[in-house]
C-alpha cells in the first residue's frame, strides 16, 4: 500500500511527538529500501523507527536483514548518536524531512513516499550527500552534489479544502471523483469513501451534480480529512487485491476487514507483512538459482573426471606403445617407425621452446629425447598416474557439493523464513545500569551525566541508599527499598559503584565507595557555587565501604516473557541469570569482548542469544577495556522444551 499525503501528516504529528529529545542510538538496514532507526533517550524507553520507500512509522517488531541498504554506512557515519530535531511534512505531499542535530552538525533525510519512493541524506544547505537512487527527468536532477528540490506541486493542498476551492466542480465535465482525486491528490480509497458517505456518485460529470450534491461532497471530504490528520481514527485493515490500513470509516466495502487497535499499528503489521512476503520470496528464487547453480557445479565436476580418466588412459596407452617400439628394435623416440607408432596412438613429437614434448590430445609431456625408450615410457606411466591421481581431489569436491546442494534443497522444501522478532518492552530501571543483589533488591546507577541526574533526581525515595565512588568520574547506584537491608546487598552495590567508575578504565584497585540516607542528597548548589550536570552536594556522615577487587559479570535475565542482560557483582549476577560470563579491566575494547560474550553465550543457549543484538552486549560493559576470565551456566534454570 502507499500512504496519503492526509495520512502522513498524522504520522510526522505523532512521531515528532514521540521522538521529542531521542537520540539515534543504531540504524539497520533492513532491506534495500528500508531502514530501521532505534531511537533512545536517557529516561524513556527506545523507540524504533522505520523509514521506507513506503513511509515512515513506528515499529514494535525487528526484522533480520533481508538485503543490504546501499545507505545504511553512510547514514550510521553521519548520523549516529545525533538527536532527532524535528519532522516536517512538504505542504500536503508525500514528503517528509527528518532533521538531525548535535556536535554541531545538522543533516536532513528526505523521504519520498510516492512512485517507486526514495530516501535522501542532505546537509543543512539541503546539498545531497547520498541517496537511494538518482533522478534525471524534465522536471528534476536528484543526485549526490545537486541542491535537493522536491517535485513541482501538482494540484491543490487537501489541508486548504474550501468552498472556493470546490467551484470548478461544477463547472468541469470531468468524472466528479475524477477531479476530486486529482484537484486534492487523494487515492482512490479515499476518494471512492467520500463520494460513498456523501450519496453521490464518483462517475457523474462534475457540471451534472446538484449543489446539495457537491455541498455534502466538500463537506465529507473536510471532515475526514481533518479526522485522518488529526487522529480521530477507527482504523480498519482491508484485504482485496491489495491491502490498504483505512484509519476512517470510508463506509462499507466488499473485501475482507478487520480492526486494528491504531492506524500506527495496523500500518507495522501490514507494512512488516509486506516486507515479510519479499524477504521470503527473494529468498526462494535464491534458493532456486543456488540449487541450479550447484547442480552445474556438479556436473562439470563429473564430466572433469571423466575427462581426467580418458587422458590417463590415453597417456597409459600411448606409454606401452614405446614398449612396443623396444620389442621391435627401435632404439630412438625420434626414429620415423617411433612416429609412426605414435601417430596409431593419436600422439606425437612436437618442439616448443626448444624442448622436446609429446603430444597426446591436449596434453604436451617434456621428454629427454636422448633418454632411453623405457626412461620415457616411466615418465609417460608417471604422468598417467598423476592424471588418475587427481580424480580424488574432484571426487572430494564432488561429495562436498552434494552435501552442500542436500542442504538447499532441504532449506527449499521447508520453505523460506525471515525472523522477525517483537521488541519486548522493557522495564523503567533497564534504561540505567540496573541489577537484584543477592538479596533479591534492584540497585540502579547512572550511565552518564544525564542518567545520573535522572537517576537521583526522579527515582532516589526516602527507603533508598545512595552509593558514590570516592572517584572523580563514579556514577551514583541507589538500591531501592531497603530497609533493613543486609550487609551483603550493600557490598555488592558498593562493588559496582566502584566498578562502573573511571577506577575500571584506568585500573585503579583498592578505592572505596561511600553511601549515605536520601536526605543528605542536596540537588543544588550552594549558594555562589556551580554544580555540573549529573553532580550533587552530599552532606554529613558518609559510610565507607573498602573495594579490594575489580570485578563484574554480565548475565542473561529472564524479564517480561523474555530476556535481557545485565551487568553486576558476579555472585549476584550467577545467582540471578541463566548464563554467565565474569570480566575484569585490561585486554580487549568494548565492542571485541561483547562480541566474544555473545559468542560464548551462543555455546551455552543459542536459541535465547540470538535474539539478542550486540549492541545489547556493548551496553551492558563498562566503559574501557574488558578480558572474560570466566564463563558458566547460572542458577537460573530453564527446561529445553521451553520457548521464552
Amino acid at each position: 500500500m502507499a500512504l496519503a499525503g492526509i495520512e502522513l501528516r498524522y504520522l510526522v504529528n505523532r512521531i515528532s511527538e514521540d521522538v521529542q529529545d531521542y537520540y539515534v542510538s543504531n540504524i539497520y538496514g533492513i532491506s534495500r529500501d528500508s531502514i530501521l532507526f532505534k531511537l533512545h533517550h536517557t529516561e524513556k524507553d527506545d523507540i524504533f523507527m522505520m523509514i521506507s520507500t513506503s513511509g515512515i512509522w513506528l515499529t514494535g517488531v525487528k526484522i533480520d536483514q533481508i538485503e543490504p541498504n546501499r545507505l545504511q554506512k553512510r547514514l550510521r557515519n553521519d548520523l549516529l548518536r545525533l538527536r532527532l530535531k524535528k519532522i516536517e511534512q512538504v505542504g500536503a505531499e508525500r514528503i517528509a524531512y527528518l532533521t538531525f542535530a548535535g556536535f554541531g552538525k545538522e543533516f536532513v533525510m528526505v523521504g519520498e513516499f510516492f512512485g517507486d519512493g526514495n530516501i535522501i541524506l542532505c546537509n543543512e544547505e539541503m546539498k545531497i550527500l547520498a541517496l537511494q537512487h538518482s533522478i534525471d527527468v524534465r522536471h528534476r536532477k536528484l543526485g549526490v552534489g545537486t541542491k535537493y528540490m522536491p517535485p513541482p506541486k501538482n494540484g491543490m493542498d487537501a489541508f486548504d479544502i474550501s468552498d472556493e476551492s470546490f467551484a470548478d466542480l461544477a463547472r468541469t465535465d470531468l468524472a466528479a471523483g475524477k477531479w476530486f482525486g486529482r484537484t486534492f491528490g487523494l487515492p482512490k480509497k479515499y476518494v471512492e469513501g467520500v463520494f460513498r458517505l456523501a450519496g453521490a456518485n464518483s462517475k457523474t460529470a462534475g457540471s451534472s451534480l446538484s449543489e446539495k450534491e457537491i455541498q455534502s461532497i466538500y463537506s465529507t471530504a473536510k471532515k475526514i480529512i481533518a479526522d485522518v490528520a488529526e487522529g480521530r481514527h477507527e482504523t480498519t485493515i482491508i484485504r482485496g487485491e491489495k491491502t490498504e490500513v483505512i484509519p476512517v470509516n470510508l463506509g462499507d466495502v466488499d473485501e475482507e476487514k478487520s480492526t486494528a487497535s491504531s492506524f500506527m499499528e495496523g500500518l507495522d503489521s501490514v507494512f512488516t507483512e509486506g516486507l515479510v512476503s519479499r524477504g521470503k520470496s527473494m529468498q526462494s528464487s535464491g534458493s532456486e538459482k543456488k540449487i541450479t547453480e550447484l547442480e552445474n557445479q556438479l556436473s562439470e565436476q563429473e564430466r572433469a573426471i571423466s575427462t581426467v580418466k580418458e587422458r590417463s588412459t590415453e597417456i597409459t596407452k600411448v606409454a606401452n606403445s614405446i614398449y612396443q617400439m623396444i620389442s621391435g628394435g627401435i632404439s630412438s623416440i625420434e626414429d620415423v617407425s617411433a612416429q609412426k607408432i605414435l601417430e596409431s596412438c593419436n600422439a606425437k613429437i612436437i618442439t616448443e621452446k626448444g624442448k622436446l614434448l609429446v603430444s597426446v590430445s591436449d596434453q604436451k609431456i617434456q621428454i629427454n629425447s636422448q633418454a632411453p625408450l623405457h626412461s620415457i615410457a616411466s615418465v609417460l606411466f608417471d604422468e598417467a598416474k598423476k592424471q588418475s591421481g587427481a580424480t580424488s581431489s574432484i571426487q572430494i569436491a564432488m561429495e562436498k557439493t552434494k552435501h552442500s546442494l542436500d542442504i538447499a534443497k532441504s532449506k527449499a522444501q521447508s520453505g523460506p523464513t525471515i525472523g522477525v522478532s517483537e521488541i519486548r518492552k522493557k522495564n523503567w530501571y533497564e534504561r540505567y545500569r540496573w541489577f537484584f543483589t543477592t538479596d533479591g533488591m534492584l540497585a540502579i546507577g547512572g550511565r552518564d551525566a544525564a542518567s545520573n541526574s535522572a537517576v537521583v533526581r526522579k527515582h532516589l525515595g526516602k527507603n533508598d541508599r545512595i552509593f558514590h565512588g570516592e572517584i572523580f568520574g563514579s556514577p551514583f547506584f541507589i538500591l531501592k527499598n531497603c530497609q533493613d537491608v543486609p550487609a551483603s546487598s550493600m557490598n555488592e552495590v558498593a562493588n559496582a559503584t566502584v566498578c562502573f567508575s573511571r577506577a575500571w578504565r584506568e585500573g585503579m584497585y583498592g578505592l572505596s565507595a561511600y553511601w549515605v540516607n536520601p536526605e543528605q542528597v542536596k540537588k543544588s548548589a550552594p549558594s555562589g557555587q556551580f554544580l555540573p550536570k549529573g553532580s550533587f552536594t552530599i552532606e554529613g556522615q558518609r559510610n565507607y565501604v573498602k573495594i579490594s577487587s575489580l570485578k563484574l559479570a554480565v548475565g542473561i535475565t529472564i524479564q517480561n516473557d523474555g530476556h535481557a542482560l545485565t551487568c553486576g557483582p558476579p555472585d549476584t549476577i550467577k545467582k540471578n541469570s541463566i548464563c554467565y560470563a565474569i570480566i575484569e579491566p585490561q585486554g580487549s575494547e568494548m565492542a571485541d569482548v561483547a562480541k566474544k560474550i555473545r559468542l560464548e553465550f551462543l555455546k551455552l543457549k543459542e536459541d535465547i542469544t540470538k535474539k539478542i543484538s550486540i549492541d545489547e552486549f556493548v551496553r551492558a560493559l563498562p566503559a574501557g577495556q574488558s578480558q572474560i576470565s570466566d564463563v558458566g551456566l547460572g542458577d537460573v534454570h530453564i527446561p529445553e522444551q521451553q520457548d521464552f
